[in-house]
């Protein structure tokens, strides 16, 4: 989908938090078509940056490797 999402889990290393806030920024943007928000759609494009984030680390907590 976004090529500048890269994979956050290598091998049994988990990436940490700001690269998954990265990853998710980088996932609202292609989405939402906007690089940067305008003042009045700031706090809807954080918001959904912080919903991806803790929906991305709920993710890797719950992975099972084997």
């Amino acid at each position: 989908m976004c090529r500048s999402i890269h994979r956050l889990r290598d091998g049994q290393q988990i990436h940490g938090h700001v690269a998954m806030e990265e990853a998710a920024r980088q996932y609202v943007r292609k989405v939402s078509g906007f690089t940067e928000p305008a003042a009045h759609n700031r706090d809807t494009f954080d918001r959904a940056v912080e919903e991806v984030t803790a929906a991305t680390e709920r993710l890797m907590a719950s992975l099972v490797v084997r």
